[in-house]
C-alpha cells in the first residue's frame, strides 16, 4: 500500500435525540455527530409508532379525510339527471309574446 494517501480513521461519538450515545469509526474530523433516530428509538426496532410531523401534514390529511366522509358524492349520471329535471321544471310562458304585444303591455307614453 502507498503511504500518506489514505484518510485518517477516527472514533466518533454519535448522540441521538433520545439520549442514546455510541461510538463509531469514521474518516470525519469531528468528535460528535447529532442524529434524530437510532436503533433504540427507531419505530422499526421498537415496534411503536412515532410520527415525525414538522409541517402538520398528518393533521391536514386527517382533516381532509374527515371532510370527505361528511360530503355526499353523487355520480356524474345523477348530477346530469338532477340538472335535466331542474331545467324541465322551469316554467315556460304559455304563449309567446311578440315585441308589439310587450310594448303594448308596457304602456309606454309617447
Amino acid at each position: 500500500m502507498k503511504k500518506d494517501i489514505h484518510p485518517k480513521y477516527n472514533s466518533i461519538e454519535i448522540v441521538c435525540s433520545c439520549g442514546n450515545t455510541f461510538q463509531v469509526g469514521s474518516t470525519l474530523d469531528t468528535e460528535k455527530i447529532s442524529v434524530e433516530l437510532c436503533s433504540k428509538c427507531h419505530p422499526f426496532y421498537t415496534g411503536e409508532q412515532k410520527i415525525v410531523d414538522a409541517d402538520n401534514l398528518v393533521k391536514k390529511y386527517e382533516d381532509k379525510m374527515k371532510k370527505a366522509k361528511t360530503m355526499s358524492f353523487r355520480s356524474k349520471k345523477a348530477k346530469m339527471e338532477a340538472r335535466k329535471s331542474k331545467k324541465d321544471n322551469i316554467k315556460q310562458p304559455s304563449s309567446t309574446l311578440t315585441l308589439k304585444d310587450m310594448l303594448a303591455n308596457a304602456d309606454i307614453s309617447k
